[in-house]
């Protein structure tokens, strides 16, 4: 008996966010990549007589980062970063998937770089501002 599961070209993946954490999101132009890091703290609970270093798990982390091209007419990367509040953000793998995301509040940091070898690009990273859903 065979497992049939999907696979979905990363062309379609995009990502929502708001300017503000009480706005509405809204897809961001140009992007080509997003990532995503679900990591726990590792708490050492070692005692004398362990055969091996042992752990607890503590709180998540969840943090992340993205990548594309500079669109003169989207303006929400560089406003968004500088939200006293944080942002509203949701990350899709597929739009041909959109019950798959991740989505949750954030703070947000963004950078542009421009090459003369290349397009300008823009880049950024995020960390949790609250609780995260994961519907991955």
């Amino acid at each position: 008996m065979g497992f049939t599961m999907a696979v979905y070209p990363g062309r379609n993946g995009v990502i929502y966010l708001s300017t503000t954490g009480t706005g509405n999101a809204s897809s961001v132009l140009s992007l080509t990549q997003w990532s995503i890091n679900r990591t726990t703290d590792k708490i050492a609970v070692t005692a004398f007589g362990d055969a091996n270093k042992t752990y607890t798990q503590g709180l998540a982390d969840v943090q992340g980062t993205f990548s594309g091209f500079w669109n003169d007419a989207e303006t929400k990367l560089f406003t968004a970063a500088a939200s006293a509040d944080g942002v509203k953000l949701y990350l899709y793998p597929s739009t041909s998937a959109v019950s798959k995301f991740a989505s949750g509040p954030a703070w947000l940091d963004c950078s542009i770089t421009t090459d003369v070898n290349g397009a300008v690009a823009v880049s950024g990273n995020f960390a949790a501002n609250g609780s995260w859903t994961f519907n991955l």
